[in-house]
């Protein structure tokens, strides 16, 4: 056997063994500019380039699968989709249910409200307010944890939390800092409120290490294919290109 017939049989065995995957990704579509559906259909936002990314890294193909935010791990552990791609943060807690990749961003947590408000970002000072959230979120727990006397509303997506805030049904909210800006900050309806008191909330009990790829606990191989295409996406610079595009900033974090 010539050596030209060997090497194109061994690659035909190799890629035999490890053939191409349909992935099918979990994605929210309610959380610009990170996840939502354009007036198309068509699910668009960093979450989803980002996805689109990592499989064309990894050689895969993906197809989208929007679920709700409250859905989102029971549909990953039913098998209804491979991963999550959603802006969730890998924390203790859900580390009990699903794995994660390497972090893809981390970025603040913050408080908006009424610009003229006077509110101020401490327990004391939201004692009594009602703070809007997303239900399930690490904004949820902190809020929990400490802002014991402050009324919680809970939204099943944070389109909804900001609609309510423009509405004067809540006092403030709390989210991440790009999400509050780009999807409601910067828009018609965001106009007459600001953020206010620290530039991050942060704790890393309840925060975590950062926004992640969700996978079950089983698919290890997976996991660690996420991760490398992450730290390649990075290397290669596509990954400053799209938080450039979306941010006009490196949202990676430290």
């Amino acid at each position: 056997m010539s050596r030209k017939l060997a090497a194109v049989i061994g690659a035909l065995c190799l890629g035999a063994a490890t053939p191409a995957l349909a992935l099918n990704i979990c994605v929210e579509g309610a959380y610009p500019p990170f996840s939502e559906v354009a007036p198309d259909g068509q699910i668009v936002g960093f979450d989803i380039d980002i996805a689109q990314a990592l499989c064309g890294k990894m050689g895969e193909t993906c197809a989208l699968v929007k679920v709700d935010w409250d859905g989102i791990i029971p549909a990953l552990l039913e098998k209804k989709c491979d991963a999550i791609v959603a802006s969730m943060s890998a924390t203790e807690e859900r580390k009990q249910v699903i794995d994660f990749s390497a972090k893809y961003y981390q970025i603040p947590n913050r408080f908006a409200a009424k610009a003229d408000a006077g509110l101020t970002d401490t327990p004391e000072g939201l004692a009594g307010k009602t703070v809007g959230v997303q239900r399930g979120t690490i904004h949820q727990d902190f809020m929990e944890t400490h802002f014991p006397d402050t009324e919680l509303r809970l939204y099943g997506s944070q389109d909804e939390a900001n609609l309510d805030l423009a509405a004067g049904r809540v006092d403030a909210l709390m989210a991440d800092a790009v999400s509050l800006e780009d999807g409601f900050l910067k828009t018609d309806a965001g106009k007459g409120f600001a953020f206010f008191g620290a530039e991050n909330h942060f704790d890393p009990a309840i925060h975590g290490t950062g926004v992640a790829v969700g996978v079950r606990k089983e698919d290890t191989e997976l996991r660690d294919r996420f991760s490398e295409a992450i730290a390649a996406i990075r290397a290669d610079g596509s990954y400053q290109a799209l938080s450039e595009k979306y941010f006009g900033m490196d949202v990676y974090g430290d």
